[in-house]
Order: structure tokens, then C-alpha cells, then sequence
């Protein structure tokens, strides 16, 4: 299984360094309803990635078996478009990053979020996690590399779960952090906030680039 945590690692840093829903979640933390919110986003968002995780290592099953155990060429032409694609958000993110010094606008749900109750903080969670194309397309990315690794069917659920944790981390930690230490992590969170809202274009214009270059690679090596 170690070589296979090594290709997930890079997929599931990709979804970990998300500067929007790590923002919404510490919004969340500073809400009135901080425990019950926080832990609702927690958990849709860690629900989107594992199933997104899921669902693409059960299609990764009807993939034509190939006899070569070196050249995987189907596999490679899905990873290479997984690529593209990854490097195509990275040049919208960088064409659409704010100019001259301006403040970057955040999306108008933020400010709803004082308001929200557990449900809708864990529908909000699933929304950003799932359904987002970076993520869905490194959770396919991942999905993809656990179906064709060959693995028992717990060694599966187990590295999904690894990687559902290691892709959560950044959302998981701040909400497993504040509901024991909530009055000292405010400051720290507040100034974080901050700096993520301030940088999240050339953030994500870096993570999606890299993520691509790797992604593209790992599909030229499967054609053997």
C-alpha cells in the first residue's frame, strides 16, 4: 500500500490547500453557532470527498482489464485529461485574480453564514467538497490510481479513508482545535482568514499548476 499513499498524498494536499472552505469554516467558528455549524460543515465536507473517493474507484472497475502489468494506456489517457483540466482552472484562477491591489470579492453565501443552522452548514460542506471541479477532479484523479492498484477491497476502503482524512485536514483541524481551545485559536483563525482571502487566486493558481504537471505525469508513465 506505501507506494500508493505516495501518489494520493499530492492529490489529497491538492484538496486540502482550498483557501474558500477552509474561510467558510473559520466564518463558521466565529459564528454564533460555532460548535454545531463547525462540526456540520466538518462533516459534509469530509462526506463529499470520500464519496467522491468512492465512487470513482468503483468506475475505475469497468475499465477494460490490460494485459501488461507496466503499460495501463486507458488509464493514462484518463489521467492526462484529468490534467488538462486541472491545468485549465489553474488559468482561470490566474486570469481572474483581482488587479491593481483590489480586495478580493468572496462569495455572497459567506455572509449568510452567521445565520446557518447544522443542516445547512453540512449541505454547505458536501457543496464545496464534492461538486467542486478541482476537487472532483483530484478525488477522480485518486479514485482512479486505488481502482487500478490491484488492492483487497479493505485496503481500498481503508487508504479512502486515509485519504478522505489527509484531504480534510485543513478543515478538520481548526474544528477539532476550537471545540477544545476555542478563545485562543479566534486571533490565530481571524488572522488566517485574512491572509487566505487576500491570496486565494495565486494559491490556487500554484496548487492547480503543480497538480496538473504531476497529474499529466503520472499519465505519460502509465503508458509504459
Amino acid at each position: 500500500m506505501g507506494p500508493v499513499i505516495g501518489q494520493l498524498l499530492p492529490l489529497a494536499l491538492g484538496i486540502a490547500i482550498s483557501p474558500i472552505p477552509i474561510i467558510a469554516g473559520i466564518l463558521m467558528l466565529m459564528s454564533p453557532r460555532a460548535r454545531s455549524t463547525g462540526v456540520g460543515f466538518l462533516l459534509g465536507w469530509l462526506l463529499g470527498i470520500a464519496v467522491v473517493a468512492t465512487v470513482f474507484t468503483l468506475l475505475s472497475s469497468v475499465l477494460p482489464d490490460e494485459s501488461d502489468d507496466t503499460a495501463k494506456p486507458i488509464l493514462g489517457v484518463v489521467q492526462l485529461v484529468l490534467g488538462a483540466l486541472l491545468l485549465l482552472l489553474a488559468l482561470k484562477q490566474w486570469r481572474g485574480r483581482p488587479r491593481d491591489g483590489a480586495t478580493p470579492a468572496m462569495p455572497k453565501w459567506m455572509q449568510q453564514i452567521d445565520g446557518m443552522s447544522f443542516v445547512a452548514a453540512l449541505g454547505l460542506g458536501l457543496l464545496l467538497s464534492g461538486p467542486n471541479p478541482k476537487n472532483l477532479l483530484l478525488g477522480a484523479s485518486a479514485g482512479m490510481t486505488l481502482g487500478a492498484a490491484g488492492l483487497a477491497a479493505g485496503e481500498v476502503a481503508l487508504l479512502i479513508g486515509v485519504f478522505t482524512v489527509l484531504a480534510g485536514s485543513t478543515v478538520l483541524v481548526p474544528v477539532v482545535g476550537f471545540l477544545f481551545a476555542a478563545e485562543k485559536l479566534r486571533a490565530p483563525l481571524d488572522r488566517l482568514r485574512d491572509w487566505l482571502q487576500a491570496e486565494n487566486a495565486v494559491i490556487m493558481t500554484v496548487l492547480l499548476l503543480v497538480l496538473g504537471v504531476v497529474v499529466i505525469g503520472k499519465g505519460l508513465a502509465s503508458f509504459g
